[in-house]
């Protein structure tokens, strides 16, 4: 499977305007966030899915060559405001019902975050809560579900995602694997540790991973870059995940329209050789 990308990074456009685009930017697969990515559809709420409307968003990007692999759920899942957990958990149990019918076949999000990102016992069991609650979705659809793990997140590391991973056993969540996301500027220096522990920890349940790149500002804070732009080793990352995970989906992010094609070429041309 090639290098595929963040469909939102284009625009936020008709998804009659989106996919060619896509397909024009040499991509034979997106991940889809509907309320970032496609602007000819109130998407602001649950509840305007339908098996039609999501038939036909697929078919327009399958008419151009573009498979929708990924459906992004950008929601915080543990939200401390109950009212506002519950709409978000609606969300993401509307994207798992129709994702079928867009063809793909997983909805993916990170856990969210407090402001501070300080967090509580009940933080995290409310967390697993809410991920029991979507998994008896996913299993009744047949969609998996795909966790990642992001620094500052409530689940911030390869540790803490097989955590939640072995409190909640099921064979519908996979995760979604982004070293990126796992470097903070304390542990960059340490970062084929970091990133080998993610695929010792994870490796079998990756599903998908995202590709963007990190270096050290002289200020010490650690930058985020497109893949190809920053020193993150990545003869390591896709050398693991051409091992554990040959052909998985690889999503691109981070780059702008102009720096599509070589962070992409980038991308492939190591991944074609480890």
């Amino acid at each position: 499977m090639s290098v595929g990308v963040l469909a939102h990074l284009f625009g936020s456009l008709p998804y009659k305007e989106l996919a060619p685009k896509v397909a024009a930017g040499g991509f034979s697969h997106v991940q889809l966030a509907l309320w970032k990515a496609i602007s000819d559809v109130d998407f602001s709420k649950p509840g305007n899915l339908s098996p039609g409307l999501a038939n036909a968003i697929g078919e327009q990007f399958d008419k151009h060559g573009v498979a929708i692999s990924v459906l992004g759920c950008y929601v915080h899942l543990f939200d401390r405001n109950e009212e506002r957990r519950r709409q978000n958990a609606n969300r993401f149990k509307e994207l798992l019902r129709y994702a079928k019918f867009f063809g793909a076949p997983m909805v993916a999000a990170e856990t969210g975050r407090n402001e501070g990102d300080e967090y509580t016992a009940r933080d995290w069991l409310i967390m697993k809560e809410t991920l029991e609650e979507l998994v008896e979705e996913a299993e009744k659809w047949g969609v998996f579900i795909g966790l990642e793990a992001a620094s500052g997140h409530l689940i911030g590391t390869a540790p803490e995602l097989a955590r939640m991973l072995e409190e909640v056993p099921s064979s519908n969540i996979g995760v979604v694997l982004d070293p990126g996301n796992l470097l903070t500027a304390e542990n960059f220096a340490r970062q084929n540790e970091v990133i080998e522990q993610a695929f010792e920890l994870l490796g079998d349940r990756i599903i998908a991973a995202h590709a963007k790149d990190r270096f050290l500002l002289e200020d010490g804070s650690l930058s985020t870059v497109p893949a190809g732009f920053g020193t993150m080793n990545y003869e390591l990352y896709m050398k693991l995940l051409n091992q554990y995970k040959p052909h998985a989906y690889i999503i691109m992010e981070e780059a702008k329209e102009h720096q599509m094609a070589q962070s992409k070429a980038y991308i492939d041309e190591i991944r074609g050789r480890v």
